[in-house]
């Protein structure tokens, strides 16, 4: 298991990254997914703003008693829906191998661009106007999976570091959002190839420097 941390925030919350939700009792995963399907479900019928507690409990055949054992308000189910769904495109893609290098990298981006263009689709209706509600917590978490593959070994605490992994995390979300919203014109393949030399150019520079420093 990799549990990963936030060097910029301690009281953010732990993220598993092998699995972003586990519970050993089968009916809440099941009353759980029954009020995910239930909230996609009414996504692609009506605007979010528009969408209250009772009309997901109803649709998910709960009550708001059990709806609100898992989530503390639409925006968190909206939240974990998405969020959920990149840490699991993040495990597919990386699949165990937590090492800082290009193929790692690309890995990110790649799954980035599954986010993207999967989630869009389930919600496509609203994508433009929920994925903002999470960007956020996502740029967050790249930071945190950033952040574990650099220092996994050498714990680096230099401020330059923690500034160079908030602007390469920011940068992948932003250049796969801009893929996703303009078309996708080139593969996902093809735009990490492209972006990750011109990302890393500097940022890889000042990281190595400040590692350098700090092992010798």
């Amino acid at each position: 298991m990799y549990v990963l941390y936030s060097p910029y925030n301690k009281n953010t919350e732990v993220i598993d990254l092998t699995r972003a939700f586990n519970s050993a009792d089968p009916r809440v995963v099941r009353t759980r997914q029954l009020i995910l399907d239930a909230f996609i479900f009414l996504l692609n019928k009506r605007d979010f703003k528009d969408i209250t507690v009772s009309d997901i409990a109803k649709k998910a055949t709960v009550n708001r008693a059990t709806f609100y054992k898992h989530f503390t308000d639409k925006y968190a189910l909206l939240e974990t829906l998405l969020s959920d769904t990149f840490m699991e495109y993040i495990h597919n893609r990386i699949q165990g191998d937590y090492v800082f290098s290009d193929k790692t990298l690309k890995c990110v981006v790649l799954a980035l661009c599954d986010y993207h263009a999967n989630s869009s689709s389930q919600i496509a209706r609203h994508y433009e106007s929920a994925a903002p509600v999470v960007e956020a917590k996502i740029k967050l978490m790249l930071e945190q999976i950033l952040s574990k593959l650099l220092c996994q070994d050498h714990p680096v605490q230099d401020p330059t570091n923690h500034l160079v992994i908030t602007m390469i995390s920011w940068a992948f979300y932003g250049i796969t959002y801009r893929w996703n919203s303009q078309g996708r014109r080139e593969s996902p393949v093809e735009l990490a190839d492209r972006a990750i030399p011109i990302i890393f150019s500097e940022g890889a520079q000042m990281m190595n420097q400040t590692l350098n420093r700090e092992l010798s």
